[in-house]
């Protein structure tokens, strides 16, 4: 019985676990950013978030040297999924509120959605899903407010940043659908590839000059290494790639619409940021355009993706019944 129970609610308790997780990297990102620049934040997070999966990956003996001929897709992978993606919110967290921050990236599937009708033949668009772009974008202006001009204007390079990231991660959905997810390579192994090559690429670009300030406030470094890099980027992969196998992956995606409410929830009560009205009205209006982007029903290149994937976890299975 309690297996039962365990095997019913662990699922869902990591649902929210992970989108928690996410949703409090924002506030994590500045407390670090006060002290340390923008690029060694983003280093720091995937460096400690390479560890965990990369000693997971190991145990579970994902990782093979005939990948390495495919190192060209993992590097461009690592590129927009991390090295572009993290520097892109960091920069933001500087520049920006957590809450609005984390608000703006909630356009994530927006960008997705964009890069998918550009560069995938299989991706359907429909009036709905035009509607589900346009009413987007318009949150997203309501939250910029370019025009805006008194003291709780929103700093327009911090706006650039996040939607460079935002656009970075849509992006590397589309890219990895088209030219890694065929390769039927186990995500732990693509996250370590990808999370080992960012730390690699910010280990030649960044300045590491006046790094050590970090280690003056407990909270900050707490934050950035515990919060932001082992469980924000490490264990939050691992948690979310878990719940993909046992809710589905259309499910597990729906763990993307709770940061943006919980990094809004915690820069208004906990730190006192001013957000207004109008950003929890364009927050609104972002969900309800990723909302219309979605139909429920993954593409047909999805269902060969998750096909195989069922078949490999049957393979698993049964080897090791027979052991």
């Amino acid at each position: 019985m309690s297996k039962q129970l365990d095997s019913k609610f662990l699922p869902i308790i990591a649902f929210w676990t992970v989108g928690i997780v996410w949703g409090m990297t924002y506030i994590f990102m500045k407390y670090a950013t006060d002290l340390i620049t923008p690029d060694q934040v983003a280093f720091s997070r995937v460096f400690f978030g390479f560890i965990p999966v990369f000693i997971a990956a190991l145990i579970q003996r994902a990782m093979s040297f005939s990948h390495i001929k495919h190192i060209h897709h993992f590097f461009v992978a690592s590129l927009l999924a991390a090295t572009v993606y993290y520097f892109g919110f960091a920069n933001a967290a500087a520049l920006l509120p957590s809450g609005i921050n984390g608000a703006l990236g909630g356009s994530i599937p927006l960008f997705a959605f964009i890069c998918a009708v550009l560069f995938l033949r299989d991706e359907k668009i429909n009036l709905k899903k035009i509607v589900g772009v346009l009413v987007g974008f318009v949150g997203v202006v309501l939250i910029a407010r370019p025009t805006g001009q008194d003291v709780n204007a929103i700093n327009p390079m911090g706006v650039f940043y996040i939607l460079l990231a935002s656009l970075s991660c849509g992006a590397s959905f589309v890219y990895v659908r088209k030219y890694i997810s065929p390769l039927k390579i186990q995500p732990i192994a693509l996250v370590t590839y990808q999370l080992g090559l960012a730390t690699i690429t910010y280990l030649v670009i960044t300045d590491f000059t006046g790094f050590n300030n970090i280690w003056t406030s407990p909270r900050a470094y707490l934050g950035l290494i515990i919060g932001l890099g082992l469980l924000g980027t490490g264990f939050a992969y691992m948690i979310y790639y878990y719940i993909v196998d046992k809710l589905g992956a259309i499910t597990a995606s729906a763990s993307t619409y709770i940061p943006p409410v919980v990094a809004l929830l915690i820069g208004s009560l906990f730190t006192s940021e001013s957000i207004s009205l109008i950003d929890y009205i364009a927050t609104a209006i972002i969900f309800l355009g990723v909302l219309l982007l979605r139909d429920g029903k993954p593409s047909k290149a999805g269902k060969e993706i998750e096909k195989q994937q069922k078949i490999e976890s049957e393979k698993t299975v049964v080897h090791a019944d027979s052991m």
